[in-house]
């Protein structure tokens, strides 16, 4: 990535890149050119710097955080194959899906080959903490998606419900990525409790910034379709609070929309949920989480690596990809 941000660690993220590319070896050349495909469309990469700050910020020496990294990678990318399917989606980081180009099979198939992958190198790092906490969240996300799966459409979903999904689904690899890099680093128990509560926080701020982005930003950009959420019948923030805090006719508008699905009214949606104040809300929700975010270091020795991480939370309210 060039952005200063991967500065610090430039020389690491460029070895998880080399490790990644190494990794997606296989005997099935179909396998091969699907993995390829898919780490060629690059991406933040935010889930695997997240490991090399934290493992950097807790003083760590070795070289297993370079494939502990890649298997956060590894992790996300096969949860995205299989996410793409689920949704139906087209275009993800301005490119077609794999299930757009290859099929549905091809996608989750190789999900699967990326998540097997995942594991065959955490065995090889051999850290038991490591292995606990990435095996406990990748069976917590897929819990988030079955959860969002069953409140596709639903008028009634609350805040509070919503803010469960996105830290199962979303916040919950930010929180692993962050929380192994400082056990593999072996932190104090104060220093790994904070860097998991900091991934917490960064994640549910990553997610609300995509609730807003979804309403507000621009497809060329994105590299996805903005109003897929609306499209999928999924329900997010800003939808929420429009029901909650606007007029009887602009709640009508979005209850309407959500259980017809679909985005052929997205002009109309988009302006009524910043007229009714749910982008402002969902944009002020994950500002408080990166402050949040923040906060978690205050306990950290201070170092060019917290620094970064303090510049990571800001630049994830920020952005606009």
């Amino acid at each position: 990535m060039n952005h200063p941000l991967y500065d610090v660690v430039a020389a690491d993220f460029d070895a998880v890149n080399k490790l990644i590319v190494q990794s997606l070896s296989s005997r099935v050349p179909l396998v091969e050119e699907i993995a390829h495909y898919l780490i060629e469309a690059g991406g933040k990469r935010l889930r695997p710097l997240l490991v090399l700050l934290s493992a950097n910020a807790c003083g760590y020496q070795g070289k297993e955080h370079i494939k502990l990294a890649a298997v956060i990678e590894f992790l996300h990318t096969a949860m995205l194959l299989h996410d793409d399917v689920v949704d139906a989606s087209e275009l993800r980081r301005g490119r077609k899906t794999v299930n757009a180009a290859w099929g549905n099979p091809a996608s989750v198939l190789v999900g699967d080959f990326l998540h097997s992958r995942a594991f065959e190198m955490m065995v090889e790092i051999g850290d038991i903490q490591v292995m606990e906490v990435l095996s406990k969240a990748t069976n917590t996300i897929a819990e988030g998606e079955v959860q969002q799966l069953s409140f596709l459409r639903n008028a009634e979903l609350d805040e509070a419900s919503y803010m469960q999904v996105i830290s199962r689904k979303t916040a919950m690899l930010f929180e692993a990525s962050s929380h192994s890099g400082a056990l593999l680093a072996g932190a104090t128990p104060e220093e790994v409790d904070a860097l998991q509560r900091y991934g917490l926080h960064m994640g549910l701020a990553f997610q609300l910034v995509d609730d807003v982005l979804d309403y507000q930003g621009d497809t060329a950009e994105l590299g996805k379709n903005v109003g897929d959420d609306l499209a999928e019948g999924k329900v997010t923030l800003p939808l929420i609070v429009t029901m909650r805090d606007g007029t009887r006719e602009q709640a009508k508008l979005i209850r309407d929309a959500i259980l017809k699905g679909g985005s052929a009214d997205l002009p109309a949606i988009s302006r009524t949920v910043t007229d009714a104040g749910g982008v402002e809300y969902t944009s002020r929700r994950a500002e408080a989480e990166a402050q949040k975010a923040i906060e978690c270091l205050a306990g950290l020795r201070e170092s060019t690596f917290t620094e970064a991480m303090e510049n990571l939370a800001a630049f994830t309210v920020r952005r606009n990809t």
